[in-house]
């Protein structure tokens, strides 16, 4: 019922009139099982990825397949598949082999679509729990499994979460052909945007984040991509034009990634998360 009701066609006619060109699909990696997915997974979404794929092409918008949930959980968290808090994706030979499988599956599938720009090989890793190595290597067995179906699909490779250093996939991504790295900034979930004011916010996100991307822009490396930002953050009691300034200023210093950024996310009952109500309320003007 939910696949048949939340996103349908019109969804991809309003994207397509407003000023967007792409959309970042998330999956999970019992799509590559579908319609019996193992238990308790629930069969469908692979029809539902076709159906956005049909769209897609109708409305000449392009398809960034987002491998969200891999084999084990790469965080723990629920998005990726993990009721328990249990990360396991990684850990063992067969989580990674059986992850670029998925990819596998559906590099080939998708590669005939004009609509296919990207296939992101997977969305957070958590480190320290998802090592440095075990990602590289991942990464590596991921991207030859894209090139295997297609050499025009961009390749995008998530920074990690937690420690980490963010140029730490240049050495590898530098050697692949349309790579690209994907960091996420939400000025949420951290304990320093507390008690941030609106200005605070917005001087963060002019002053820190444009620093954090030009770092890992560079001429001679992978592009950039802001996968995943929101016009949210911690502030109680902010008005209209303090979220039209916050998002402003996201778009203006993320829009300077060389691969572009995608909005977290086009439809959520909590308004500010939805792109379409942002926009058809007049917070958001693309």
């Amino acid at each position: 019922e939910h696949w048949r009701t939340f996103i349908v066609e019109e969804d991809f006619k309003f994207i397509s009139q407003n000023g967007l060109n792409a959309v970042r699909i998330p999956v999970g990696w019992w799509i590559a099982s579908d319609p019996t997915p193992p238990p308790p997974f629930v069969g469908g979404s692979l029809q539902a990825l076709d159906n956005a794929f049909q769209w897609a092409e109708k409305y000449g918008l392009k398809v960034i397949i987002d491998l969200h949930a891999a084999p084990g959980s790469q965080n723990g968290w629920e998005h990726s598949g993990s009721r328990d808090s249990s990360q396991e994706w990684g850990k063992t030979d067969e989580t990674i082999t059986q992850t670029v499988a998925v990819i596998d599956f559906l590099a080939s599938r998708y590669a005939k679509s004009p609509s296919l720009y990207a296939v992101e090989l997977i969305n957070e890793p958590l480190s320290p729990g998802a090592t440095l190595s075990s990602v590289i290597e991942y990464y590596k067995a991921g991207y030859a499994a894209v090139r295997r179906h297609t050499s025009t699909a961009f390749v995008v490779m998530s920074n990690r979460l937690g420690p980490m250093k963010p140029r730490e996939l240049f050495p590898m991504a530098s050697g692949f052909k349309r790579s690209v790295i994907d960091v996420h900034y939400y000025n949420l979930f951290e304990d320093m945007f507390n008690n941030m004011t609106v200005q605070q916010n917005i001087d963060f996100v002019y002053n820190n984040r444009s620093s954090q991307l030009n770092y890992v822009t560079t001429s001679n490396g992978p592009l950039t991509f802001v996968g995943e930002w929101v016009a949210e953050w911690q502030v109680v009691g902010a008005g209209k034009e303090d979220y039209q300034r916050l998002a402003e200023a996201q778009m203006e210093v993320y829009g300077r990634a060389s691969f572009g950024w995608a909005y977290w996310t086009l439809k959520n009952v909590r308004k500010h998360w939805s792109l379409e109500w942002m926009i058809n309320n007049g917070y958001i003007k693309l």
